[in-house]
């Protein structure tokens, strides 16, 4: 086991100097000068302030100079400071904004989860039966239709005909737990439909492949429930490859939210980084960027490491 963990932290540090370096290297080749940008259109362009602006970003420094730079104070937890906003730094923009996206990737999955599970499991045990058929076409219509169409459905139907919930803004857990479920469910609920899609169609072919095995057999010879079977036997074992696409798909929300959060106008991660992208604030790109993928790909470090709780045989192998 200690040998597993060393194996897979050493490829997780390598794995997040190459997403730093693409990150920087992807930034660095974007059209334009940043300091037109930065400046505005009205601005004065004297070349004091351009060299000033260019020196405070690094820009006259080679490129490996400037990128050995950047990842020395990154490391250090300095992601430097926005230009477009003086004085906020990278890292406080991240902390502050965060915590929204995060919700909003949680409650996403969990809604996904509890409505993905079922819908797999009966999928899977009533197999070629009108259960089966119905839930995969749910699951096909689901899969077809675009995030953000979810969201403008859900504005049209529980905010505008119905009433119920607020079309846009957002509401923090300090304002009451309440007021922000009523912000931040329905942008949740847009997002969760398409994972809820991908995991009921992932657990129902590892649920079919789980039944046809010999312990499952052999449970059914001693007279055991099929409820029992299911729950207990087969999803287990089945829900390996669930874990994947849940750590895969929460560390890509986290940076894939930006239609959900512009179109109901919640401010977190997504949101900024378009903000940012059209200012050309690249130290603010860098560090969301950089920052989305390091959760990326520690969480899917976790998930590689919890198989062997989850499944004994591979703890024994």
């Amino acid at each position: 086991m200690g040998k597993l963990i060393a194996t897979r932290l050493v490829r997780l540090v390598l794995t997040l100097l190459a997403v730093t370096f693409l990150t920087f290297s992807l930034t660095a080749l974007l059209p334009g000068d940043p300091v037109n940008a930065i400046l505005g259109v009205d601005a004065p362009r004297d070349q004091e302030t351009i060299d000033q602006i260019r020196a405070d970003l690094g820009l006259d420094d080679p490129f490996l100079v400037r990128y050995v730079n950047w990842l020395g104070d990154a490391v250090q937890g300095d992601l430097g400071e926005s230009y477009i906003n003086r004085g906020q730094s990278v890292a406080g923009t991240i902390a502050d904004r965060v915590p929204v996206t995060a919700q909003l990737a949680f409650m996403a999955i969990v809604m996904a989860v509890i409505l993905a599970v079922p819908i797999g499991v009966i999928g899977a045990y009533k197999q070629g039966k009108w259960q089966d058929t119905a839930s995969s076409a749910g699951v096909q219509i689901a899969l077809s239709i675009p995030n953000f169409i979810f969201g403008i459905f859900f504005i049209w139907l529980f905010a505008v005909q119905l009433q119920w919930l607020p079309a846009s803004n957002w509401n923090r857990l300090s304002d009451g737990v309440l007021a922000n479920l009523e912000t931040a469910i329905l942008p949740a609920a847009a997002l969760a439909m398409t994972q809820m899609a991908i995991f009921s169609r992932l657990v129902r072919a590892d649920m079919l492949a789980t039944l046809q095995e010999n312990y499952i057999l052999a449970a059914r010879s001693k007279g055991l429930s099929d409820r029992f079977i299911l729950m207990r036997h087969a999803l287990r074992p089945s829900s390996l490859s669930l874990m994947t696409i849940i750590g895969i798909n929460f560390g890509a929300l986290l940076g894939g939210t930006v239609v959900i959060e512009t179109l109901f106008a919640v401010p977190g991660l997504g949101f900024r980084l378009i903000n940012a992208i059209n200012q050309r604030d690249i130290l603010v790109i860098q560090g969301i960027t950089v920052f989305v993928a390091v959760v990326y790909v520690v969480i899917n470090t976790i998930v590689d490491l919890l198989y062997a709780v989850i499944d004994p045989r591979i703890r024994k192998s």
